[in-house]
């Protein structure tokens, strides 16, 4: 049995690195697809990548290209294509450049890997894994957005950061959409399996609650031409790893919701089981009257940026 095939569509910033963590997880080999602009941009970024496996241990293979027939057969496709955020722009100014794109990569993935696991990171993130969705008809299970990994990822970093405590340690979660209306979930988070409502005055709490949620947009503005690329690489792996070994992980994604959580044919942030099989279960919860009001709000947002794409 050969080793298993990674695609990347996008060889920007997230690509890239994308491109590194896999090597060095030996998850399979790499591909790095981009647009003929950019051919000699992920050459590059693949030959460096090879000429760094004798220092650092890994056999994986990875090559660069804008040929879309070089992605035949992968097992996953993580899609980062897309033009990135800018200060003074939300994620939903990216749409209608965006989804053109979206349009045009769900065509040629299932055109040449019709049975890949597929991660969507474009945003804006829940209008471009449903039009990928849409437009690919691929099943549900095997579609899923980057999304709740990252905003759980960073509400955990900030309670770590806040407390002093090993970041290992905090568990939390955040649902709904990938923009500012998203929900951390503060009365579920722990430190060790302390709750976290006993470490942190509710104030406080409430504050990085509000930094979670617009946590991208501050990225954006220190970067100044850009957004986040090392964290939501390492997310993306993360699900993909959980894929390709049959981890089992909880991961909260942007799954298609079909009556979980009273939610009906969006994707949004939920608690997935990610195996061999895409994903294989969301996990249901009981919610508070506040929470499910806050989810109610955040699906509000994103049927209104689902609707632009007119799908």
């Amino acid at each position: 049995m050969g080793r298993k095939k990674i695609s990347l569509i996008g060889g920007g910033q997230i690509g890239g690195n994308l491109a590194l963590i896999a090597a060095q997880k030996e998850l399979g080999d790499i591909v790095i697809f981009d647009i003929p602009q950019s051919e000699g941009m992920v050459k590059g970024k693949a030959l460096d990548i090879m000429q760094l496996r004798p220092h650092d241990g890994y056999d994986s293979n990875i090559i660069g290209t804008s040929n879309y027939s070089d992605i035949e057969g992968s097992d996953v496709i993580i899609i980062t294509a897309g033009i990135p955020r800018k200060p003074g722009m939300d994620r939903e100014d990216l749409m209608s450049i965006n989804l053109g794109i979206m349009k045009d990569v769900a065509k040629n993935v299932k055109k040449y890997a019709p049975n890949a696991f597929v991660i969507v990171i474009s945003n804006p993130l829940d209008a471009m894994v449903y039009a990928f969705y849409k437009v690919s008809g691929f099943n549900k299970n095997k579609v899923i957005g980057m999304a709740g990994a990252l905003d759980s990822g960073r509400f955990r970093a900030f309670i770590a950061m806040e407390t002093g405590y090993s970041v290992q340690d905090v568990t939390c979660m955040v649902l709904g959409g990938h923009g500012d209306s998203m929900v951390p979930i503060s009365r579920l988070a722990t430190i060790g399996g302390v709750p976290v409502s006993d470490l942190i005055s509710e104030e406080r709490l409430k504050e990085i609650e509000e930094r979670t949620k617009f946590a991208g947009g501050e990225l954006v503005k220190l970067f100044g031409n850009g957004s986040a690329f090392y964290a939501p690489a390492q997310c993306a792996i993360e699900m993909a790893e959980s894929y390709l070994k049959d981890k089992k992980r909880v991961i909260p994604s942007a799954a298609l919701c079909e009556g979980e959580f009273d939610i009906n044919g969006y994707f949004i942030g939920v608690p997935t089981v990610i195996g061999s099989n895409g994903i294989e279960k969301i996990l249901e919860f009981d919610l508070t009257e506040e929470e499910k009001n806050a989810l109610n709000n955040t699906l509000d947002a994103v049927k209104k940026t689902v609707s632009e794409t007119k799908l």
